[in-house]
């Protein structure tokens, strides 16, 4: 039976596991029956055991309580880019929206953005570093090859050792994020979750290449997902995809150097060992497609997560989605008949974060009071993978 939350709860059968799958979370409870070999008729004897482990969490919900967003100093406008490249102002802002972004320079790092923002979100929540139970880094972009989540642990000030790890999906990875937080909360018995999406996407821009290098820009945001009650749970749906066949759209793929020497003996160099050193290269960008899966996936995506919250576009007060392209924001919003003043967007200051867009805009949009407690938000994520995915939310 759904509940208010959009989520199937258990009536009368309950199952020892708690399935999750990608469409939400449907909790069914089997209490069992213990039989006792007395020799009398009286051998069967069917009882209440005490709430069980599972038991306690299928009524758990979460929701969202705290968010934080972090920019780097520098903003570069379009008529900086002018100066590099051969485009202009007009140009820029009629295709995408864009009118400026935000690049790390100098002693500033992803890490200390993503920290900031998680420190934003932590006070706003009321919730000290000692209580966070998981930190969830949403970034293609570490600051490490081995995941930057842990470092934002130590900076954090968390001294339980909380888990802390990377989530890649790129523009996807913050709603993937948040639903991972759900799993873990529902699943898990974890009370506090910190989701953070931050991306320095400007690190790997051609920035001779007009095409890509007007997109991007570098930014953090974070939410803090607790615990609550069923009847309090502020995650009501959510849909997750990918298709990797598109990712010759969108990538940014490895390249080797061919300064290194092989090994001086005759096995090694036979076997090309060691292999050159590589590193990433620039963003490649097939604008036109992936403009065209972006305006077909995401209303779908979010009709989805309507559907299986059990509400309808009506239902949404606002529509938040990654920023990526002004003309796709509208584009989505037009289909699913949201009027243009429900429709959050600050894609014209920061262009294109990634995994920050979304908390980034969230964050801003709680702090000036346009979203306020209470109120239902569509929101969807889509990009290089690719991916794409969506999620129906309240907040606080």
């Amino acid at each position: 039976m759904a509940n208010a939350s959009g989520f199937f709860t258990p009536t009368m059968r309950i199952s020892s596991s708690i399935n999750i799958n990608r469409s939400g979370f449907r909790c069914p409870v089997v209490i069992s029956k213990r039989i006792r070999c007395s020799g009398t008729s009286q051998g069967v004897e069917s009882f209440s055991p005490p709430e069980s482990r599972a038991q306690r969490l299928v009524n758990k919900g979460c929701k969202l309580i705290g968010c934080g967003s972090a920019v780097p100093n520098l903003q570069i406008s379009n008529d900086d880019l002018a100066k590099i490249v051969d485009t202009n102002d007009e140009w820029i802002s009629a295709r995408t929206g864009i009118r400026n972004r935000r690049i790390l320079t100098g002693n500033e790092s992803l890490t200390g953005l993503a920290v900031e923002a998680a420190q934003k979100a932590l006070e706003m929540a009321e919730v000290k570093p000692d209580d966070v139970d998981l930190i969830l880094l949403c970034t293609s972009t570490p600051e490490d090859l081995f995941g930057g989540a842990p470092q934002i642990q130590k900076a954090l000030g968390c001294k339980g050792n909380p888990l802390a790890f990377d989530i890649t999906a790129a523009c996807s990875g913050f709603v993937l994020g948040l639903v991972s937080a759900s799993c873990y909360i529902r699943g898990g018995g974890f009370k506090n979750v910190l989701v953070i999406g931050a991306d320095s996407l400007s690190r790997y821009v051609d920035w001779t290449d007009r095409g890509t290098c007007i997109l991007f820009g570098d930014g953090a945001g974070a939410v803090l997902v607790q615990a609550c009650d069923s009847e309090e749970d502020g995650l009501f749906g959510f849909d997750l995809h990918s298709d990797g066949d598109g990712n010759r759209h969108l990538n940014a793929g490895i390249k080797e150097s061919t300064t290194t020497e092989a090994l001086g003996t005759t096995n090694g160099s036979a076997l090309g060992f060691p292999p050159n050193r590589s590193s990433f290269s620039c963003i490649k960008m097939n604008g036109t497609e992936v403009f065209r899966f972006a305006v077909s996936v995401v209303p779908q995506t979010i009709e989805a997560s309507l559907s299986k919250a059990g509400l309808n576009r009506s239902d949404i007060d606002w529509l938040l989605l990654h920023q990526a392209n002004q003309r796709i924001i509208d584009g989505v919003a037009t289909r699913l008949e949201v009027p243009k003043d429900r429709v959050i967007s600050n894609l014209a200051k920061y262009g294109n974060t990634s995994a920050a867009s979304i908390p980034l805009a969230l964050d801003e949009a709680v702090r000036s009071g346009k979203v306020k407690k209470g109120q239902t938000i569509a929101t969807a994520g889509f990009g290089a993978g690719l991916t794409w995915g969506s999620a129906i939310l309240r907040w606080g």
